[in-house]
């Protein structure tokens, strides 16, 4: 076969396919899918979530409510309160009275009557058995409307401490299944701050599940804390020991101590309002420290109310002998560790001891016993304090000094300076 004879043969074989007719494959399916539907369709169906956003109340909606107090115009009901004074004052023996009152529904110190329930003691520093429930039981309270936090119990059995971080939620359902449960005590305040007392933030972030708390269960807490070194005659409500935010956070500050009598009289020991946000913040009662039998050989120490007093917190509990006692080892060593390093300006040293508690006056009059020396400093400087006998004194106010004059220094310097300033600057000065 020639070439031309191929060509054709090839040409009949092309025409014939192309003119039988063309079958698609079908491939079957056992389980054919469900066309997707178009993406723009399957947005929709998604729900979108929901952005975060200000709840806001309109005075329209809300129901107005007075305060429901538990000892009226000293506990109030879903609110912290805080009790503070200096160590053996008796604080926890006066909670543990008021305590007492509730479980009874006894009488109050104004004459008021309360409202029966249970109290839950929640304390690091006591035991339940040997010190708690003895003075519970010496102030005649019902040991069966009282109860105490002694830890959690994990899943194995084990029982741990009572983490205030993490177990509240579980305190809140132990609390809704006692039922009547009127009066938390926290002994001390400070043990349900995890993070540093002394820092505003952090306490107030640990307080507030405590306020939650008590506003969920319609309780009152009555927080136990110390006062702090110094600052006898200021504000009571200031010398709580640690950041500020405690009696900040608390609605009533409730403060204990003793006041030195005259003339050879008893000293007086006393309860009184230091600050309120719901009522009155002044007046008070005396109380004293009694030991009781209240069981066979069972003693411990209870409270016995006295005579009502009026007057505010500061009024109260200050004593004039030690406002007037200047020359102490307390402020006397404030100072002295104030310069410790040197000098300081007047200012410098009055923020410190408002800082530690301390007034001015105390201060001044302290300063004149231990010769503090005040030197003016430059040309419309301040004041500089300079104890003599302080290691570094000299030196540190020959540079207080001359940093103070410094600012003034172009409008002493000779016109004679302006080509070449001197190397020595004392020489100018």
């Amino acid at each position: 076969m020639n070439f031309e004879e191929y060509s054709r043969t090839v040409a009949i074989l092309d025409a014939d396919i192309a003119a039988r007719p063309v079958r698609p494959i079908i491939i079957p399916q056992a389980n054919p899918e469900p066309a997707m539907p178009p993406l723009q369709e399957l947005a929709q169906d998604v729900p979108p979530t929901p952005a975060r956003a200000v709840v806001l109340a309109c005075g329209t909606d809300l129901k107005p409510e007075p305060v429901r107090w538990l000892w009226r115009d000293w506990l109030a009901l879903g609110k912290l309160h805080i009790l503070a004074g200096a160590p053996g004052q008796g604080k926890t023996t006066l909670a543990l009275a008021m305590a007492a009152t509730v479980t009874v529904g006894g009488h109050w110190p104004d004459g008021t009557r309360c409202e029966r329930g249970n109290i839950l003691v929640w304390s690091g520093e006591d035991d339940h058995a040997d010190t708690l429930l003895p003075r519970l039981l010496a102030a005649g309270a019902d040991r069966a409307r009282c109860y105490f936090v002694e830890g959690t119990r994990n899943e194995d059995g084990t029982l741990e401490p009572f983490d205030p971080a993490h177990d509240l939620h579980r305190l809140q359902e132990a609390v809704q299944k006692i039922g009547g449960v009127r009066l938390l005590i926290v002994d001390p305040i400070v043990s349900a701050v995890v993070g540093d007392s002394h820092k505003n933030t952090e306490v107030r972030r640990a307080l507030q599940p405590v306020v939650d708390l008590a506003s969920a269960c319609g309780f009152a807490v009555l927080g136990i804390t110390h006062f702090s070194k110094g600052g006898q005659g200021g504000d009571p409500a200031q010398r709580v020991v640690g950041s500020i935010a405690f009696t900040a956070v608390a609605r009533v500050v409730l403060v204990a101590a003793k006041v030195k009598a005259e003339d050879g009289a008893e000293d007086r020991r006393i309860l009184a309002r230091s600050k309120s946000n719901l009522g009155p913040d002044d007046g008070g009662f005396e109380y004293r420290l009694e030991q009781r039998e209240p069981l066979p050989g069972l003693f411990a120490s209870c409270v016995a109310w006295g005579r009502t007093v009026t007057g505010t917190a500061r009024e109260l509990l200050t004593d004039p002998n030690e406002v007037a006692d200047c020359d102490t080892l307390d402020v006397i060593g404030f100072l002295r560790g104030l310069f410790a390093d040197g000098p300081m300006t007047e200012k410098d040293v009055f923020k410190d001891a408002d800082g530690a508690g301390y007034s001015r006056d105390q201060i001044k009059r302290a300063s004149l016993k231990l010769g503090v020396e005040k030197e003016k400093t430059g040309m419309g400087g301040g004041w500089v304090w300079v104890l003599p006998d302080a290691e570094g004194s000299t030196k540190s106010a020959k540079s207080a000094r001359l940093e103070n004059t410094l600012p003034s220094l172009p409008s002493v310097l000779p016109s004679c300076f302006d080509a070449q300033p001197p190397t020595d600057l004392e020489e100018v000065l």
